[in-house]
């Protein structure tokens, strides 16, 4: 928002809570120049309670104050322009858009393009639940007409006419095809050398994550040594910490692939890598690293096996026990933990240990797997570290065609 030179209004919220100190919240945000205006900075805070709506008539009214004095103004005589709030596909009234008109106005009959949509406004339902004929400037509105379901954060224009309404869309819905079909070319180890041999690619993308500073730094230092004919290597962010999504944003903007040393990508940005088809490459030894990523630069990639995550399990409370080590009373999270898998503890988003499963029980008999939903007692071979908050994450190993 800063960059972008936008006005920033704090919402402080869960005042409700007895814990609440919103002194705190403050002085935190001044580091990063959001000075409150009570200490004399321009930044507005309002308190607010999300769960008993407390502050929030102010908080509108502060919204209300920053646009009058910005002037923010808008234009109602002119076809109407703005933004998808949400979306969604009704069995009775077919693709069904709620907008966010922030320019001109919006009418009954209208034709327009939603992304990579399009159709005529056939029928308005204001945020109050009644049928409208027109919308102005700053009002939400649910409409129905579209060809197609656009997606929440599209943009929508008002034509003069259909036909360039008809036109601008098809023309939308070819471009969002092809880009699907780049999207499947995304670069990856696997496909590296291919690339290079159709002369598609100079540079290798790479975002390093790691535990610590220092193994960032030896990983980095050591993979732009490569000397690869035809390819370089371009490191173009590295940090300490699990992947995560912005990570996985940063990779696909760039056309990159994600090493992590030591560590994991969280649940968002797994789900983020899968949706923009991004390589994650996790490893525990640098020069294994090194080692693949050099066999890909020259196309000489063996078989491999990859590493398949069949289940997670939070450990809830731990037991010591003599003769046997600590017993880390767990729960299945996501799909299932199994006897013979292999299993890394995960605290923190980094990974502590790697091994195997020493034995897997349900209360006091032997267990060869645990689904998700139930409870499980869980001991690692030649680890006791173990507490409140891991995650035992499982996994098997599957070859992979290349």
């Amino acid at each position: 928002a800063k960059a972008a030179n936008v006005p920033i209004i704090v919402a402080v919220n869960k005042m409700d809570k007895p814990t609440a100190n919103p002194d705190r919240v403050m002085q935190e945000l001044t580091e990063y120049g959001l000075v409150p205006e009570a200490w004399g900075g321009e930044t507005i805070f309002v308190p607010i309670s999300a769960l008993t709506g407390e502050g929030l008539d102010n908080l509108l009214e502060m919204i209300l104050l920053v646009c009058e004095v910005e002037e923010y103004k808008a234009n109602p005589n002119r076809n109407a322009i703005g933004t998808v709030i949400e979306a969604q596909l009704d069995k009775g009234r077919g693709s069904v858009a709620t907008l966010l008109v922030q320019n001109g106005t919006l009418r009954i009959g209208d034709p327009i393009v939603v992304g990579n949509t399009f159709g005529r406004v056939r029928a308005m339902v204001n945020d109050v639940g009644r049928r409208v004929k027109e919308v102005g400037p700053s009002a939400p509105v649910e409409i129905t007409g579209l060809n197609d379901v656009p997606q929440a954060g599209d943009r929508f224009v008002v034509f003069g006419d259909e036909k360039t309404a008809r036109q601008v869309g098809e023309i939308r819905s070819s471009q969002a095809v092809q880009a699907q079909r780049s999207e499947k070319a995304r670069v990856s180890l696997d496909t590296l050398f291919e690339h290079m041999k159709q002369g598609e690619m100079k540079d290798l993308n790479l975002i390093i994550k790691a535990d610590v500073q220092g193994s960032v730094e030896a990983l980095a230092a050591a993979l732009q040594k490569l000397d690869v004919e035809g390819v370089n290597v371009r490191i173009i962010h590295t940090g300490v910490g699990a992947i995560n999504e912005s990570d996985i944003t940063l990779a696909a903007a760039s056309n990159g692939i994600v090493i992590g040393f030591n560590v994991r990508p969280d649940t968002n940005a797994k789900r983020a890598a899968d949706s923009e088809k991004v390589d994650i490459r996790l490893h525990r030894i640098i020069y294994k690293v090194i080692e693949e990523i050099e066999s890909a630069m020259k196309g000489m990639l063996d078989p491999v096996y990859a590493e398949k995550v069949i289940g997670q399990a939070e450990v809830r409370q731990t037991f010591k026990v003599s003769k046997i080590g600590t017993i880390a009373g767990s729960y299945v999270t996501d799909g299932k933990i199994t006897r013979d898998s292999g299993v890394r503890l995960i605290r923190d988003g980094i990974v502590i240990f790697e091994g195997q499963i020493d034995a897997l029980k349900r209360f006091k008999d032997d267990a060869k797997e645990v689904a998700q939903g139930y409870e499980c007692g869980i001991t690692i071979k030649n680890f006791n570290d173990l507490r409140e908050g891991d995650v035992v994450e499982a996994y098997i190993m599957e070859e992979v065609e290349r």
